[in-house]
């Protein structure tokens, strides 16, 4: 048995990186025919079934990066696992298998080091069969990207403003703009997410809900203090409202992304949008 006697501490240490950013750049971008394709695709057996044990092993490289990925794809096809909304057009069966197709592309491409080539090939398989390269893919960001990433960017200096003057300053422009009517918010956030669902971009929204989360939620760099619930809880739903409404800024009235994006345009850097 092969074992990676060095184990990388980063995924920019892992000798697959390439493989591994493919594989997790296109989650957000999986369509309905890719799905059915993936669930026609994965097989298991006994051969599979010892190849996936080994890779999710603690000895597997990165393996709590694996299990992360999971959750993450887990979030990400929330709604299509559910299958209760009108615009749903997988079943959830089927999308079930098909997600267990994803989990082993990831698991074998962190594990490559650890499997024998035929075991990372087996696992690969179902995922080969749809997507043949490792092409990373952005994903679709909207007409304001660059806007949505640099507030993206932003985000852990205001987790952190404990020890960073500019964050704090951001945090408390954000909670001081936070003065709109909830309803009038509601209905906005309503229409931002009918455009996803228009456009798309539902599961990048999801991606984008779920990264700014993760963004805002960081310890201080000096301190390693986190910021509670109580003192997240507005900012980070003012946040994601905006993010996501540059999401779908082509798809939806300025009104709409001026009542959402107003709070956080300190945080947003380079030109205005709206």
């Amino acid at each position: 048995m092969r074992r990676n006697r060095s184990r990388p501490a980063t995924l920019e240490q892992h000798p697959n990186a390439g493989e591994i950013a493919g594989v997790l750049s296109r989650l957000s971008s999986i369509g309905d025919s890719e799905l059915r394709a993936l669930a026609d695709a994965w097989r298991n057996d006994a051969e599979l079934s010892t190849a996936r044990d080994l890779a999710l092993s603690p000895d597997s490289p990165l393996v709590l990066e694996v299990l992360a990925a999971f959750e993450a794809v887990a979030s990400l096809f929330e709604d299509d696992l559910r299958g209760e909304a009108s615009w749903i057009r997988t079943s959830p069966t089927t999308t079930t298998t098909a997600l267990k197709a994803v989990r082993d592309a990831i698991a074998a491409a962190y594990a490559r080091p650890a499997l024998r080539r035929r075991q990372h090939a087996m696992l690969m398989a179902p995922w080969r069969s749809v997507f043949s390269d490792d092409a990373y893919t952005e994903p679709d960001l909207g007409p304001h990207a660059d806007a949505v990433r640099g507030l993206l960017s932003m985000l852990p200096r205001v987790a952190g403003r404990c020890h960073d003057v500019d964050g704090a300053l951001a945090y408390d422009r954000v909670v001081d703009a936070v003065c709109l009517d909830e309803g009038e918010r509601r209905d906005a956030r309503e229409s931002t997410f009918a455009a996803a669902v228009a456009t798309h971009r539902r599961r990048t929204w999801t991606l984008v809900r779920r990264s700014a989360a993760e963004h805002l939620h960081r310890p201080c760099e000096q301190c390693g203090r986190r910021a509670s619930e109580a003192e997240l809880g507005q900012v980070l739903t003012v946040v994601l409202d905006a993010a996501c409404a540059l999401l779908v800024a082509d798809a939806v009235s300025d009104d709409t992304v001026r009542t959402l994006t107003s709070p956080v345009r300190s945080l947003i850097p380079g030109p205005r949008t709206g």
